[in-house]
């Protein structure tokens, strides 16, 4: 970063308008800024941190910015010109401050504010970026990759900071150190590592807890037959035990063997009691077997009895199915007559039926004329094909010279449409265009309108705001007037209080005075005549609650007349915005204008519905005066083709004429042979139908009277009697097939000779056989249960055990997380064993950035001090006390020892810490991401120097400058005023302080 130009305003000591051109001053690489104590030299360099960072650094940030000598109407303002990481940036500060009100009396407070801008190269103007401080800070932020703290300690050496750093303890030095460097992420990663060990502490002592959670369980799930093992108990263990795991293991196994015992003993009786149930349960079967064989043979006598009650109904029904099945062998035959006669009915009626719709000269004939006469009338219907067509076209030609003549009226109404249209254009065209301008000018009068009404709303705003005002600064004046009375009478109080406790003091001292004690005035011991008091004393405490009424009473007088003045500065725009006419009159103004220019608007909105209307009747006229000549080219068409088609028609219907006969035209014939010919030829073939259904039925009724003789019936009709339709003969095949089964059955029953032994047993007693049978059914369950609860504590157990041991295998890596965590902790906290040291994480990153910073110091110490002092690193702990890893000694070369940094001289001091703060200017520099520092200032010290001394750091100086850099020193050593031709001098005076550049040749 390179500073070009600052510039300050009203700021510190500087009344008027300064500035300093960097960019001349650093032609010699090194410049002087100097002047008199208290001109105001270190206030330049407050104004650079301030325009970078909107603060000054952090010794001088309570006091205020603004100059105590500037004009009221001056305000206070920084601008500093510079380039970094190639962009040329202009920066523009202004604090909040006082600044006397523009209307009136008093001052208001102006707010801060912030501008930044950057240089164009190619258009040579500079191009506004941001007026956010939020903005502008982050964007410096960015840039400079620093903080405020970094860059007074890297930039602004500050005066006598460095030499305090040098001589400092350890803590002093962390503290230093850790706002440059920011390792607060180091102290954050030893607070994360003691969060670990704390919440792998609570997960480790939470699966203990849980474990010893499983083996309370375990002795649950065991019941009274479990037993401690080795006398473990989970009642005696605590979480974090070492031998816990292994107790519960341990626990859980004999647990385990305990229920499998128990297990086995119940399977033994669980087996015994199913034994005896199988027996009952024989038994019970053999009984049930026994009754169920005595009960059959009782129902088959009782069965075999009811038949031989029925014989006779069997026989008659025997006789019946037997006429029934002889009589099914005439039936085909019944059923063949009765179909063909009712065939040779149902013919011989469609034949009469046929012949009926025939004329009479035909009625009468056979099947072949009936044919013949069919033949001679299709094929007259096949002579009128042509008349049809010739028929069809006449039509058509109908149809068209109608279309023609629809078509012709048609046009005949378009002119005449068009004729009358077109008789009123002229008439229509001018009062649209008439409209058209009209409507223009109420737009041109709309807008004058719209920006009078603008104008006079106005107006009419501030005279509300005004005439509101006035009450409420009314209100604020006697406000003002009470609150100042208010502070009179506070002040008087507090007055005429202090002055009764001034008159009293001797009697306030005189009652704090003890025998024997010193007197605060005199000092004697001896009080011989004390002062009394005339009146009621007046003590510290009414003196100063008296005091902060007053202020109190003063501030609220301060903050009335503040408002007062803000009430009197916007009322007083409000009547200059108004112009000096009354609210009534203005929102006459405003409605006589609104009315107004809403009629214009009102106007000027058809202008462009009645341009569209006038567009539209061009393109209407232009199509009218089309559509007449189109009409008029279509009339002479149609006339031709008129002529055509009426020749056409006369000659088509002359042979229609000639083919339709008597009949209204040809498609009428043509029904009418058609019909005669179906007609025919359905009466011919009904005919031939008859004659052959007649024979059929007289060989039917011969094979009928055969099959019922066959049959031995003696008519058809005795066969037909005999008849059973299906479902009656199957319902009676049915009833003499289950007689002969039921018969069947109970013979197969009384012959069975199981069931005949066992009607001659006693009678079986089966309740006596259930009764027992239920008695080992319970006793039975009971042997199941017990051996289901002991298989189910088995089973619970085995879970419950599972359970311990997956939880001692997830435990074992959390203890060992804990550990390794523990001890990772514990080292990065300093309190390990394994930390030789006992240093803290952070402390041992702050070593390590001293010592880079040591070592970038002894680079320059050395060429200081001729060779003769480095400065190195010490991580031994100060008298045994405080931290590791900060000390910092100087290495005396001419003795060969190493001391401590504080037996060092004054002039020694200074280039030692010059040299330290050059070195931590380059760590910090390259920490915050290398960003280039070309301008650098050292604030006082040198006057500490010897001539030799001073020459060696001069040098060093001189060293940055061949690395382009530029170096400003605030001294008022005379001796550096000769040296260094560039000077920068800051002169105080009664006004306040200016700055000059001055060059050898000024001197």
């Amino acid at each position: 970063m390179r500073l070009h130009r600052l510039t300050v305003a009203a700021f510190g000591p500087f009344a008027g308008a300064q500035e300093v051109d960097f960019d001349a001053l650093s032609g010699a690489g090194i410049f002087l800024l100097q002047g008199a104590t208290g001109a105001g030299k270190t206030s330049v360099l407050d104004a650079v941190c301030y325009a970078l960072y909107g603060g000054v650094p952090g010794v001088r940030q309570g006091g205020t910015l603004r100059s105590h000598h500037a004009e009221p109407h001056t305000p206070t303002e920084v601008a500093l010109d510079f380039t970094i990481a190639g962009r040329r940036l202009e920066l523009t500060r202004r604090p909040a401050q006082p600044r006397p009100k523009r209307n009136g009396t008093g001052v208001t407070t102006e707010r801060a504010t912030s501008l930044l801008r950057e240089r164009d190269p190619a258009a040579g103007q500079w191009r506004g970026l941001s007026r956010s401080h939020q903005e502008i800070g982050e964007e410096i932020g960015r840039l400079l990759g620093m903080t405020r703290e970094q860059f007074c300690q890297v930039v602004l050496l500050p005066q006598g900071d460095f030499a305090r750093f040098l001589r400092a303890d350890a803590e002093a030095r962390a503290k230093l150190l850790g706002r440059l460097f920011d390792t607060g992420r180091f102290a954050a990663v030893e607070e994360h590592l003691a969060d670990l060990r704390r919440r792998s502490q609570e997960a480790v002592r939470d699966g203990d807890e849980r474990l010893l959670h499983l083996a309370q369980r375990i002795r649950q799930a065991g019941g009274p037959a479990a037993a401690d093992p080795d006398g473990w108990s989970p009642d005696g263990a605590k979480p974090g035990e070492a031998d816990l795991a292994d107790g519960v293991l341990a626990y859980a196994a004999v647990a385990r063997a305990t229920a499998r015992e128990l297990a086995d003993a119940a399977d033994l009786r669980l087996h015994a009691a199913e034994s005896a149930h199988a027996a009952a349960d024989g038994h019970l079967q053999d009984v049930r077997e026994l009754a169920r064989l005595q009960r059959l043979h009782g129902e088959a006598r009782q069965r075999q009895q009811a038949l031989a009650e029925r014989r006779e109904e069997r026989a008659t029904l025997d006789g019946k199915l037997r006429r029934a099945r002889e009589a099914a062998a005439v039936a085909p035959a019944l059923e063949l007559r009765d179909q063909t006669a009712a065939a040779a009915r149902r013919a011989a009626a469609a034949e009469e039926a046929a012949r009926a719709a025939l004329p009479g000269t035909v009625a009468g004939g056979g099947p072949e004329q009936l044919d013949a006469h069919e033949a001679r009338t299709r094929q007259e219907l096949g002579a009128l094909d042509a008349a049809r067509r010739a028929e069809a076209r006449s039509a058509g030609i109908g149809r068209e010279l109608a279309a023609l003549e629809e078509e012709s009226r048609a046009d005949e109404d378009v002119l005449r449409e068009a004729a009358g249209w077109l008789d009123g254009w002229d008439a229509l065209r001018g009062g649209l265009q008439r409209r058209v301008d009209e409507a223009q000018g109420a737009a041109t009068r709309a807008e004058q309108l719209a920006a009078e009404h603008e104008s006079v709303r106005r107006r009419l705003d501030a005279a509300e705001r005004r005439d509101e005002l006035d009450g409420h600064t009314d209100d604020a004046r006697r406000t003002h007037l009470d609150a100042g009375e208010s502070a009179a009478e506070a002040r008087e109080t507090w007055l005429r209080l202090r002055e009764r406790r001034l008159d009293g003091m001797a009697a306030e001292l005189a009652a704090r005075l003890a025998d024997g004690e010193p007197c605060p005035v005199c000092g004697s011991a001896a009080h011989p005549a004390p002062a009394t008091a005339d009146g009621e004393l007046v003590g510290e405490r009414e003196e100063n609650e008296a005091l902060a009424a007053h202020r109190a009473a003063e501030r609220v007088r301060e903050e009335a007349a503040l408002r007062l003045d803000s009430l009197r500065q916007a009322r007083d725009a409000a009547a200059e915005a108004a112009g000096g006419e009354s609210r009534d009159a203005l929102a006459a103004a405003v409605a006589q204008v609104a009315g107004e220019l809403g009629r214009a608007r009102e106007l000027a909105a058809g202008a462009l519905a009645v341009r569209e209307r006038l567009d539209q009747a061009h393109e209407e006229h232009a199509r009218r005066v089309r559509g007449r000549q189109q009409a008029e080219s279509r009339a002479a068409a149609r006339a031709s083709r008129a002529d055509a088609l009426t020749a056409e028609r006369a000659a088509r219907e002359a042979e229609v004429r000639a083919a339709r006969g008597g009949a209204a035209g040809v498609e009428e014939r043509a029904a009418q042979l058609t019909s005669l010919a179906d007609r025919l030829a359905t009466a011919a073939r009904a005919a031939r139908e008859a004659s052959a259904a007649a024979e059929r039925s007289k060989d039917a009724d011969s094979r009928v009277a055969d099959a019922a003789y066959r049959a031995r019936f003696e008519t058809p009709e005795e066969a037909a009697a005999a008849l059973l339709d299906p479902a009656a003969l199957r319902d009676l095949e049915t009833r003499l097939e289950a007689w002969q089964a039921e018969e069947a059955a109970v013979a197969e029953a009384l012959a069975e000779p199981r069931a005949a032994a066992a009607a001659a047993r006693p009678a079986a007693a089966v309740a006596e056989a259930e009764e027992a049978f239920a008695a080992a059914g319970r006793r039975l369950r009971t042997a199941a249960t017990a051996r289901d609860n002991a298989r189910e504590r088995c089973d619970a157990l085995g879970g419950l055990s599972a359970d311990a041991a997956d939880r001692v295998r997830r435990l074992a890596p959390l203890r060992t997380q804990h550990h390794r965590v523990s001890r990772l902790a514990s080292l990065a906290a300093g309190t390990s064993a394994e930390n030789e040291r006992k240093m803290r994480l952070e402390s041992y990153v702050l070593a390590a950035r001293l010592e880079q910073v040591a070592a970038a110091a002894t680079a320059r110490l050395a060429r200081m001090s001729s060779g003769r002092f480095t400065l190195v690193h010490s991580d031994e702990r100060a008298n045994g006390r405080g931290r590791h890893g900060l000390g910092l000694h100087v290495v005396d070369a001419w003795t060969g020892t190493e001391r401590d940094t504080a037996t060092l001289s004054g002039g020694e001091s200074f280039f030692a810490s010059l040299a330290l703060a050059l070195g931590l200017s380059d760590v910090v520099a390259e920490e915050a991401g290398g960003v280039r520092l070309d301008t650098l200032f050292i604030d006082e010290g040198f006057g500490s120097l010897d001539e030799q001394t001073l020459d060696e750091v001069l040098d060093v100086l001189d060293a940055l400058r061949e690395r382009d850099r530029t170096v400003g020193i605030v001294s008022h050593v005379p001796e550096l005023r000769r040296r260094i031709p560039a000077q920068l001098e800051v002169v105080k005076g009664r006004s306040g302080s200016y700055v000059r550049h001055r060059t050898a040749a000024d001197r």
